[in-house]
Parts: structure tokens; C-alpha cells; sequence
């Protein structure tokens, strides 16, 4: 069965029965495992967003930087 042909039976559907058909839909994909390459590749890519040469800023520099943010939002 084509997808199209799918989607024209579910409007056939009462509501209720619509509702089951996509908790059904939607258990199905909670039960796939994520494969752990694909996981562990996208946790690779992410740290490597968050790599930088600059060391992290003191408590006294975020202070700094979120009061500067606030006064440019809020005045």
C-alpha cells in the first residue's frame, strides 16, 4: 500500500480509532533503538561546537556578561 492510499483509509477512520492508529504509530518508534554510531557521532560533532582556544571565563566574567546582556535588553 502506497502512503497516499494509507493516509486516504485513515480519514476513513472515526476519530478514536485515528487516535489508537497513531499511539500505535508512535509506540512503534519509542521501541527502535538509536544505533550507537549515529550516537556517538552526533556527541562528537557536539563537542566539537563547543571547542574553543580561549580558556572558560571566571565567575566575575559571566557576572560581567549577563549584567551587560540584562542592561541591553531591559534599558
Amino acid at each position: 500500500m502506497l502512503l497516499q492510499e494509507l493516509k486516504e483509509q485513515v480519514f476513513k477512520l472515526s476519530p478514536s480509532d485515528r487516535l489508537a492508529l497513531v499511539s500505535a504509530i508512535i509506540e512503534s518508534l519509542q521501541d527502535m533503538p538509536i544505533s550507537q554510531p549515529e550516537r556517538s557521532g552526533a556527541i562528537r560533532r557536539m563537542r566539537g561546537l563547543l571547542k574553543t582556544d580561549r580558556p572558560a571565563p571566571t565567575d566575575e566574567e559571566v557576572a560581567t556578561m549577563l549584567e551587560e546582556r540584562r542592561v541591553d535588553k531591559y534599558l
